[in-house]
Parts: structure tokens; C-alpha cells; sequence
């Protein structure tokens, strides 16, 4: 029977979009039949295999996208949004792979859930792209989302604050007033899609808020100190207002957390 860390790393190193989703499907599906060893027992590796396109630019080097109002801008905005689900799959699958048996079986079961979420965004996101006469790998892509896992591969603590907990609760603060603009220009299909996304994202939030209290339990840590001193010292940028105060709530995430923090 594979290992938590065996099964995570056939989808960390599948490189093909396509090949990545399907392995990561079958991450989950193996889990849940209890055909994966709860342990970790190698390595991973720090990177994993991507696609060659789309080619990877630092953040300074991205072409502007505008605000979603023309077709170009939206096809723009639905790309840079693809990349991230994209990354996403990987970054849950690493969490698991990585940190899983520190915790409950139970963590396992949300975060292979939460992989398999990411895999559907990415296909929707995708097939969206190609309705409009594109495809995931046509435009440059951001090379810094990865950097996150790869700052706080030593620490599940430092793993849960910066990921889910920061950059994945970016992502409730933005995506309304994203969701608006597509509906705006009558794009109610990929309005639709990013209202998908936003709902799962609360969940997956939530997981990484509980999860992170549960580990500073287990610590004998204050979770909200904890998470603060987290945030300063391993993540690299800032937290920007305005807040999407009500979702992160409902992820748990409350005010306590980042207010005194923000910027």
C-alpha cells in the first residue's frame, strides 16, 4: 500500500495540466478506498513538474490585464486565474503529502477534498478559455505562486498561515467584485464559474483556519499570535485592505487575525 507521500508525489510530478488532474482524481479516490498507508516516509521534491507553457515571468515582469471589460482583458484575467488553480492542485496535494500524517486522518480527508476541488476549478477554468478561443499555457504566467510552499516546507504551522489562511483568503476578498465585472459585460458563464470557485474557497479557508487552531492546540500555542508572527516573518508581501470581512468569517478567519496586521 502506498504512502501518503508515494501517492502525492505521482501528482506533484506529472507535468501535463491534463495528466496532474487526473492524478490527483485518483489521489483522492484511493484515499478514500483506504488503498493509501496514513504515513509520510520521503521526500518530495521542490518542485514540481509543470508544463513548458505557459512561460513562467516574476511578478514585475506581467503584462498588465486590465480590468476584465474587453474580451482580451477577460481572457486575461480567466488565464492568470487557471495558473492559479493549476498551482493550487499542487499545493494541497504537497500539504498532504508532506505534513499528513502529523494530523488526523481527517485532515487528509479535507485537503485530498480540497485537491480535488482545484483540479475541477482548473477544468472549468480551462474549458472556459477555450470557449472564448484560448487555452491554459497561451499567455504568461506568474513564476512566484509556488514560492509559498517552498518557504514553508519545514513547518505544517507555517504551511496552513500562508497558504490557505493568507493567499487563499486573498482570494475571497477579490473575487466578487470580479464576478461583477464579468456579469457586468454579460459574461454570465464565467461569472458563474468564479462564484463556483468563490463558494469552495470559504470551505478550503475554513480547513486551513481549523487546522492551524488545531495544530496550535496541539502545541500549546495562541493561535491568533501564532498566525501574526507567522505572517511576519514567513510571508514575503503585505495584507492589503479592503477585506472581504463576511466570507472570511464564515472561513473563520475573524478580524482578530489580520487587522492589527494589515497595512
Amino acid at each position: 500500500m502506498p504512502s501518503l507521500d508515494e501517492a502525492a508525489r505521482a501528482v506533484l510530478l506529472a507535468a501535463d495540466p491534463h495528466a496532474k488532474r487526473r492524478a490527483a482524481r485518483a489521489f483522492a479516490r484511493a484515499w478514500r478506498r483506504g488503498e493509501i498507508d496514513h504515513r509520510c516516509t520521503a521526500a518530495l521534491p521542490d518542485q514540481p513538474a509543470w508544463p513548458a507553457r505557459p512561460q513562467l515571468l516574476a511578478p514585475n515582469q506581467m503584462p498588465k490585464r486590465g480590468k476584465g471589460g474587453s474580451e482580451r482583458g477577460r481572457i486575461a484575467l480567466l488565464h492568470a486565474l487557471a495558473h492559479i488553480e493549476f498551482v493550487a492542485i499542487d499545493l494541497a496535494v504537497d500539504l498532504v503529502g508532506r505534513f499528513g500524517d502529523q494530523f488526523p486522518r481527517a485532515f487528509v480527508d479535507d485537503w485530498v477534498a480540497v485537491a480535488a476541488d482545484e483540479e475541477m476549478h482548473f477544468a472549468l477554468l480551462d474549458r472556459r478559455l477555450r470557449q472564448l478561443g484560448s487555452h491554459y499555457g497561451a499567455l504568461p504566467a506568474h513564476a512566484g505562486l509556488w514560492e509559498a510552499a517552498r518557504s514553508t516546507a519545514d513547518d505544517a504551522l507555517a504551511r496552513l498561515a500562508i497558504v490557505p489562511m493568507v493567499l487563499e483568503a486573498r482570494g475571497l476578498d477579490v473575487t466578487p467584485a470580479t464576478v461583477d465585472r464579468f456579469r457586468a459585460v454579460g459574461d454570465e458563464a464565467s461569472a458563474k464559474i468564479l462564484s463556483r470557485i468563490y463558494v469552495d474557497e470559504i470551505r478550503h479557508v475554513r480547513a486551513g483556519t481549523d487546522w492551524f487552531g488545531w495544530l496550535c492546540d496541539e502545541r500549546g500555542f495562541h493561535a491568533v499570535e501564532t498566525w501574526q508572527s507567522l505572517v511576519k516573518s514567513r510571508f514575503r508581501g503585505v495584507l492589503k485592505p479592503p477585506f472581504n470581512d463576511s466570507a472570511r468569517h464564515d472561513a473563520g478567519l475573524t478580524q482578530e487575525y489580520y487587522a492589527v496586521i494589515a497595512s
